[in-house]
């Protein structure tokens, strides 16, 4: 297989999923136009909505690029040197990361009050939602690392550390990936906005794209097993 083979593995399945989820998304959307009435600084919620959408899929194709060409070909650490190169991925990771969060709480902000809630039990549920997302903050930043969490693996070749089974990751392998996301549906909630848990609901869906369709098979190539 050659490295180009090896970097657009898979990326069929994940283009398949994604238009899966869009279709989905629309077709939900089409039954509730009046989900995506209202506005925020005089731009429309469908413009916010698009945009919420659009954060999640820059941000795991960035990820899939950056991650696909550097295991295979070496192509940023080549030219920066392994630790400048992931320092300036990681900054495009963070900035990309955050921005899913932003979107989202936009979106929530333009469509507040169309989630046919009773505020009583969406605020319990934020409230239910937010210490399982600090103890997994915690527990990446204290077992996990950072770094790890960014994929160093794929930019320090020497870089071979075993599965962390400690914090939050004693209760599952995938931590950052079932408890992570839960971040993105407290605007949702908070601001009673049913388009923006939608836009929640891909995020975490398509973040399992990610992992089976990039993560999980680099995780083969880098450590020869996977959880």
């Amino acid at each position: 297989m050659t490295a180009t083979q090896k970097i657009f593995k898979y990326q069929i399945w994940h283009l398949f999923s994604l238009a899966f989820l869009i279709l989905a998304l629309k077709l939900y959307l089409s039954n509730k136009p009046t989900l995506l009435d209202g506005m925020l600084w005089g731009i429309n919620t469908s413009s916010w909505f698009w945009l919420a959408l659009a954060a999640p899929i820059i941000h795991q194709v960035y990820v899939w690029l950056v991650w696909r060409f550097e295991l295979h070909l070496r192509v940023f650490s080549n030219k920066l040197g392994t630790q400048q190169a992931f320092n300036l991925y990681a900054l495009g990771f963070s900035f990309l990361f955050l921005s899913r969060l932003v979107t989202i709480t936009l979106l929530a902000i333009s469509s507040k009050n169309t989630l046919h809630l009773n505020p009583v039990i969406a605020y319990v549920l934020a409230a239910l939602i937010t210490p399982l997302v600090i103890y997994l903050f915690y527990s990446v930043k204290k077992y996990f690392t950072i770094e790890r969490a960014y994929g160093i693996d794929h930019f320090d070749k020497n870089y071979n550390q075993p599965f962390v089974k400690k914090g939050i990751f004693k209760y599952t392998n995938n931590g950052m990936y079932v408890f992570g996301l839960l971040v993105l549906y407290l605007p949702g909630l908070l601001f009673l906005s049913e388009v923006a848990l939608l836009v929640a609901l891909f995020n975490h869906v398509y973040i399992w794209v990610h992992y089976y369709f990039t993560e999980r098979p680099d995780m083969l190539v880098i450590y020869g097993n996977a959880p």
